[in-house]
């Protein structure tokens, strides 16, 4: 059975990364960390981050087998990230400590994807 597989009695366990989006579920981002933003998140092995940096309410499901070919991943900026599935809508916002330190340490501009903002062209 697929890595990425979520039996029906623990979907009510499935968060996501309000960074980059990907689901999984709580003990998998308690277990792994996430795949695509561990290195500035530290989600592993921290509840207090889990909860922070990973919303319980999210929309749509995309299922991407290779994000670098893929326009659907273009068009949701999830083109560099690893294969899995993401949401298309992330409710929440990364506490003002963790984006500060996205933003100022590793230069990463950080965007909502909870779609009050949007990327400038």
């Amino acid at each position: 059975m697929s890595e990425n597989y979520v039996a029906p009695a623990q979907q009510r366990y499935l968060r996501a990364c309000m960074v980059c989006s990907i689901v999984m579920t709580y003990a998998r981002f308690r277990d792994e960390g996430c795949p695509n933003c561990e290195e500035f998140l530290h989600l592993q092995g921290s509840p207090d981050q889990i909860d922070s940096c990973t919303s319980q309410v999210f929309e749509g499901l995309i299922t991407l087998a290779d994000p670098s070919r893929s326009w659907v991943a273009k068009w949701q900026r999830l083109d560099g990230y690893v294969r899995g599935v993401y949401a298309t809508k992330v409710s929440g916002q990364l506490p003002d400590d963790v984006r500060t330190s996205i933003e100022e340490e590793y230069r990463t501009t950080y965007i909502p994807r909870d779609g009050s903002a949007t990327e400038a062209d």
